[in-house]
């Protein structure tokens, strides 16, 4: 069978995908070729395979680590930048230089896939197959996460129903141990993994007393679950075992947290893991060897590539790609002062995605909405709305030379980019202490990201500096207030009353106050409010609440009017998608 000519311009990415599948390589060809033996691979099927994680560290966890690059972006639209697209071009690249290259990428949510953005595989010639599988179910670890979750939230309704059905003495005899959860004090709702706005806020229990405990609740979206977080940053089972055990559902009637140890479900919640925690391999258009690990939105969750994968990817490869969620000031900080803290990697390289339709939108051009024809001002050479707008390109480059390391941009190229744009974005990153790249990975695959690459190498060569931005021993308070002046740019931070009572409670705790802080706010500006583009000034960056995920082992501030479930658009992705009959192939996720 001849390969067919991938052309992007004509094709949807859909389409490559079919095209290229059949000529993927087996897996444990990919396997074997990037260093992993044949013991150590889990087959899920024709061109999917779980890594045993617990095998393959044991082995090789004395190896010294290779160059690890980080991939994060400028403030997008809310269409993306192609941040997950120039991941695996720059792993493409990298293979054309003739660098022994892995990468990691975070598993494809069901929200956004049947919403929005669709699937989170990459795009053009710089995506990752097989594409269905890999955005519908791959191998069931956001199910995993979603059952976990799910069963400590029936274990904690369940125990307050029986609670209030039965007095001491039967209590006593069933072996249950009175926890008198406080209903108002229910901390976590229960998830599902699509952008349902209708389960925000709901009421359970309804009926009579055998029907369960009647009170306020709601739903998140799974991969925004503390389980999901604990999945990103556990080191081994035994780490991931352990810190189920310290979730907190609920505060009981005189303050006590509520665990999932005190409900005896973190034991099963694991059952549900036991494969979830090992990495999935896939492979790129091209051939190259990807981990997917872990979930998706940083501005909800740490949104990271697992640590695991990445432990893996660096021992195995000369250089190793993993990406953060959205922006420099969410996915990045927290890559920074959260993931590189967990797991003791430090990046030799970060590139940060910026588009010339990204900054000019910064600079002051109209809405990008989904669904609706780009505005003129996007497809047209406008050199002064592209100058306003690379000031949201500066504040993401310094951020990432604040922790020491140099920042790699990477222009994803359009074909409406002029040369004159170009220049102008190369003028302002390079005058900004960064280096430049203009890519063209998602039209031409790693030959389009030859640029990019041999920035990123140089930039990995050179003698970094990394060091995080606060201690541990900082407050919690003080350090959202650094976080707040020198990442978001505000010029300081308001509490609300719930948000005060909980910020000293956990600073006078040493075990929670030892934690890190994961910050949740918008993904579409550097503030809180999404409509505040390029580089706003003179703002407040106000706190409404504290969460504590003690399982995964961070403070969540909570910045502005965020939900913790997405809602699903009017013209969603899943309009599109259908099966070929005949075939059983998966047509139109994007």
């Amino acid at each position: 069978m001849k390969r067919p000519v991938l052309d992007p311009t004509k094709m949807k990415d859909w389409q490559i995908a079919e095209a290229a599948e059949p000529f993927m390589k087996p897996t444990m060809q990919l396997a074997t070729e990037m260093g992993l033996l044949e013991s150590e691979v889990i087959p899920m099927g024709r061109h999917l395979a779980k890594v045993d994680q617990r095998m393959v560290m044991d082995r090789i966890r004395s190896r010294p680590a290779g160059k690890y690059i980080d991939v994060t972006a400028i403030t997008p639209t809310p269409l993306g930048e192609g941040k997950t697209t120039t991941t695996i071009g720059l792993v493409e690249g990298l293979s054309v230089l003739g660098k022994s290259v892995s990468g990691a990428i975070r598993q494809p949510s069901g929200g956004p896939t049947f919403n929005i953005k669709g699937s989170a595989a990459g795009g053009g010639i710089s995506q990752c197959i097989p594409l269905a599988p890999f955005s519908i179910r791959m191998t069931g670890d956001i199910d995993s996460i979603t059952n976990a979750h799910n069963l400590a939230m029936v274990a904690l309704t369940s125990r307050m129903q029986h609670e209030r059905n039965y007095d001491d003495a039967r209590l006593a005899r069933t072996g249950i141990r009175r926890l008198n959860v406080d209903p108002q004090r229910v901390m976590v709702k229960w998830c599902i993994d699509f952008c349902a706005q209708a389960l925000r806020q709901i009421t359970i229990g309804r009926g009579g007393k055998m029907d369960g405990f009647e009170m306020d609740s709601g739903f998140q979206i799974s991969v925004g679950s503390e389980v999901m977080a604990i999945l990103a940053v556990s080191k081994d089972l035994r780490d991931l075992r352990q810190r189920l055990a310290k979730m907190v559902l609920a505060y009981d009637r005189d303050g006590g947290e509520v665990t999932t140890a005190d409900l005896k479900v973190d034991g099963a919640m694991a059952a549900w893991l036991v494969d979830a925690i090992n990495p999935t391999l896939v492979q790129t258009v091209e051939g190259q060897p990807i981990f997917v690990h872990a979930g998706p939105f940083a501005n909800i969750a740490i949104g990271q590539s697992s640590i695991i994968a990445d432990e893996i990817g660096t021992r195995l490869s000369e250089y190793h790609v993993t990406e953060s969620g959205f922006a420099a000031d969410i996915g990045f900080e927290k890559f920074w002062n959260l993931k590189c803290r967990f797991s003791g990697l430090k990046p030799n390289a970060v590139v940060v995605v910026a588009t010339v339709r990204a900054l000019k939108m910064h600079g002051g051009g109209p809405a990008v909405k989904p669904g609706v024809k780009l505005d003129e001002a996007y497809v047209k050479e406008n050199l002064g709305l592209l100058e306003k707008g690379c000031e949201n390109l500066i504040a993401h480059i310094e951020i990432v030379k604040k922790s020491g390391v140099r920042p790699v941009v990477c222009l994803n190229g359009f074909h409406t980019d002029t040369e004159a744009e170009i220049a102008l974005v190369r003028k302002v990153a390079e005058q900004s202490g960064a280096y430049m790249a203009f890519s063209q990975h998602w039209l031409k695959g790693g030959e389009g990201a030859r640029e990019l690459s041999e920035a990123v190498i140089a930039a990995a060569n050179e003698k970094s500096n990394f060091k995080f931005l606060y201690d541990l021993r900082m407050p919690h308070r003080q350090r959202i207030e650094l976080i707040a002046k020198e990442i978001y740019g505000a010029d300081g931070v308001s509490f609300s009353e719930v948000a005060l009572e909980k910020a000293k409670r956990f600073e006078a705790d040493p075990e929670t106050a030892a934690m890190g802080t994961c910050m949740v706010k918008t993904h579409l500006s550097l503030s809180h409010d999404p409509e505040l583009k390029g580089r706003p000034k003179g703002w407040t960056l106000p706190i409404r609440d504290l969460l504590v995920y003690r399982g995964a082992g961070f403070v969540v501030p909570v910045a502005g009017d965020i939900k913790l479930m997405p809602g699903t658009a009017s013209e969603p992705a899943f309009n599109n998608i259908d099966i070929d009959v005949e075939t059983g192939r998966v047509k139109g996720l994007f």
